[in-house]
């Protein structure tokens, strides 16, 4: 069934993602170091971590919308699988970014993961559009 993976895997990074928001309140409020790390709000890995937090959850919800429309559709559409894994391999970007911030890694998961998130949307964009008998009356 193409499109389950893609929710399930959406919803578990979506949870991983707003746990890691919890760390950045934590560094943000709670942390002893946290004036140095509110002075640097919009600069380097806080700003980093921010990106990563929202791309995360963002390309999380896109993985279950995606999934629930391949559920839904994948016997009207060509290439429901390579829409599912191309969404799956958007989350390489967040993923990307945290291995930037952490481990210092280039920025080539970031470059993939966009790039695959994208096509994935714009080719079921295009898949939609290609349908007949969705027209409402």
């Amino acid at each position: 069934m193409e499109g389950k993976k893609n929710i399930a895997i959406g919803f578990l990074t979506m949870g991983l993602f707003m746990m890691y928001g919890f760390l950045l309140i934590y560094l943000r409020d709670f942390a002893p170091n946290k004036l140095e790390w509110v002075n640097s709000y919009s600069l380097g890995k806080h700003f980093e971590s921010r990106l990563a937090h929202v791309h995360g959850n963002l390309f999380a919800v896109l993985n279950v919308i995606i999934g629930f429309l391949l559920i839904h559709f994948s016997k009207r559409l060509n290439q429901s699988g390579t829409i599912s894994w191309l969404a799956l391999g958007g989350l390489l970007m967040p993923l990307g970014i945290l291995s930037e911030v952490y481990f210092g890694l280039p920025p080539i998961l970031v470059l993939i993961g966009a790039i695959s998130m994208t096509t994935s949307v714009i080719w079921l964009g295009i898949e939609f559009f290609s349908l007949k008998g969705l027209e409402t009356k």
